[in-house]
């Protein structure tokens, strides 16, 4: 077993021990299992999946920095959505609104990069909920 514990700067999203934990990492998605080598690595957006016996539990998140000491893994995340939290309607209007603002914001390198963060925010998001209602069994829209 391993204890995790996900941490944003407005709450705790989860504490427990788990089996495992998959990510997304600059060099790719990793795995982590128990009696892991010590790791430190920076978390890039998209779909967190923790796993405990057959239970897999789906989370959105964003940039963020991950510290395995064997035992114990903590990440420190800006934002950690779990899958059940996150309503597809509102995910595809803040999707629409932060591409709107790259348009607007190209020849602004800040606005530009901020603009970019919520999409890419926002496109880890979609991944999770569609991933995770196909994990339910439910099917896509536009799936028969």
């Amino acid at each position: 077993m391993l204890h995790v514990e996900i941490i944003t700067p407005d709450r705790t999203v989860f504490e427990g021990d788990i089996d495992s934990i998959s990510l997304p990492t600059p060099d790719g998605e990793i795995t982590i299992l128990p009696h892991h080598i010590p790791l430190i690595s920076i978390v890039m957006p998209g779909t967190l999946t923790v796993r405990r016996g057959e239970q897999e539990q789906f989370f959105a998140i964003s940039r963020g920095v991950i510290e395995v000491d064997g035992r114990t893994i903590r990440i420190l995340a800006d934002t950690a959505d779990r899958a059940e939290e996150l309503e597809e309607a509102a995910i595809e209007k803040a999707k629409a609104e932060a591409e709107k603002l790259m348009t607007e914001k190209r020849h602004d390198t800040e606005g530009f990069a901020e603009a970019t963060a919520v999409l890419e925010r926002e496109l880890a998001r979609l991944r999770v909920i569609r991933r995770h209602r196909t994990h339910r069994g439910h099917p896509q829209p536009g799936e028969t």
